[in-house]
């Protein structure tokens, strides 16, 4: 479903100090000059639908500020996450759609020559927040400019029923062996674990990249073209995710999307899950009091390579059919700058970890012990396509769920080593061109 929000207002400003450095928008307000877009102008932006509610009602407030300052029309449109990917490619296509689209993952790339080159924001917001992780940079920029800016990085571990563990005499699982047999008990009682594998764009690659580098695995050689996925490390990670699927999950997880997982966490269906804290947030504003005081969040268990994560992340691109594209530029400083940025990242509530590390001291990791995990993911983090370089041929491969469809196949009957093997095929074909 699509929700809207249209904003227009025209007004002279006076005094809005500290942010002239940044330049546009921000540079205009702080020297107090009324801004120079004609009347009528209009600006459409299109996103995902947050998980965090409250975030979107903020953006839209905060949309509706800008507009009043700029004298324009800004038409917020939301959409479901997994829908983004295709209307980007017809927006693209068609050289018509949206002026800032706000892109998930590494999806920047398959866009490069169809978007405005955004350097000058992306490093006037860095130099303003202490410079920019690699892990958010990667996914945005290309051929020596940024191609997007990053907007955050969706924050992930393990949540799950800290109460239910205790019940049975449980600690949270240190080890993957402790894992599995934690999930053998709980399923026994009617309460397992729930994982995603269908064709979602966050917790299937969540799960399913970190298992594979988890075991000592990688997509392709630091060369960026040799595959070696078909190793032997992947295929123990793929027979390990086999067993947990028999002995600790919920089996309906093969046609799961990224809230699936949630409802059923929620409604007190499963145990564990891999997600970000949106499980937890909302279980605080519902009328789910058990849960929300029975929830604790925890790191994966450290695999035989060690203990990895794989981050989703959310881009604004500026696109380049845009009739108004320092308009589109000027919005992203706006929302990107400190002042609003900042009240953004608080009612995400660790929903987001932001881009750009000035951020990583900030109260709001320490405010509540159950969420302070979730900062300490990123240092753990790698990117897809692992070990190459990022770039398009990564972003298809993700695109294409290469990696979740690899575990589904073998979970649905294909022997581990065929999965692999189909896998590793189609890297090949993504690699070799």
């Amino acid at each position: 479903m699509t929700d809207q929000s249209r904003i227009s207002r025209r007004t002279i400003l006076k005094g809005a100090a500290g942010a002239a450095a940044l330049g546009g928008m921000p540079g205009i307000l702080a020297h107090a000059q009324a801004p120079a877009y004609p009347k009528g102008t209009k600006l459409h932006l299109l996103q995902w639908s947050h998980y965090v509610k409250a975030a979107d009602v903020l953006f839209d407030k905060q949309t509706a500020e800008f507009a009043k300052q700029a004298g324009v029309e800004i038409q917020v449109e939301r959409i479901n996450q997994n829908d983004v990917q295709s209307r980007v490619t017809a927006a693209v296509q068609s050289g018509s759609g949206a002026d800032i689209i706000i892109v998930a993952n590494n999806h920047a790339h398959l866009y490069e020559s169809s978007v405005v080159d955004v350097s000058d924001v992306a490093e006037a917001i860095g130099g303003q927040q202490g410079g920019w992780y690699d892990y958010a940079k990667v996914n945005t920029f290309a051929g020596g400019r940024w191609i997007g800016v990053p907007q955050f990085i969706i924050s992930w571990a393990i949540t799950y029923r800290e109460d239910w563990f205790k019940e049975e005499g449980l600690k949270y699982p240190e080890t993957w062996d402790e894992f599995r047999a934690a999930g053998r008990k709980l399923k026994a009682k009617g309460k397992p674990f729930g994982q995603a594998f269908g064709h979602s764009i966050n917790d299937p690659n969540n799960w399913c990249y970190p298992l594979v580098w988890m075991w000592g695995g990688m997509e392709v050689e630091r060369d960026g073209k040799t595959v070696v996925l078909d190793s032997k490390a992947v295929v123990e990670a793929v027979k390990f995710n086999n067993v947990l699927w028999k002995e600790v999950f919920d089996e309906g997880g093969l046609a799961w999307d990224d809230s699936n997982n949630n409802r059923s966490f929620l409604s007190s269906d499963i145990s564990l899950t891999g997600n970000a804290p949106s499980i937890y947030v909302a279980a605080r504003t519902q009328p789910t009091p058990d849960v929300y005081k029975g929830t604790s969040h925890g790191h994966f268990p450290k695999g035989p390579a060690g203990r990895f994560y794989w981050l989703p992340t959310w881009n604004s691109l500026v696109m380049k059919y845009s009739k108004n594209p320092k308009l589109a530029k000027d919005f992203i400083r706006y929302y990107m700058d400190k002042a609003q940025f900042e009240p953004y990242f608080v009612t995400m509530d660790t929903f987001g970890i932001p881009g750009t590390k000035t951020w990583f001291e900030h109260a709001l990791w320490l405010k509540d012990p159950k969420t302070t995990v979730f900062r300490e993911t990123l240092q753990s983090a790698r990117q897809v396509g692992y070990a190459g370089p990022p770039g398009r041929k990564a972003t298809e491969a993700l695109s294409k769920y290469v990696v979740v469809d690899m575990f589904a196949k073998s979970l649905q009957g294909m022997a581990p080593e065929e999965a692999v093997k189909w896998a590793a095929g189609e890297l090949r074909k993504i690699y070799s061109v």
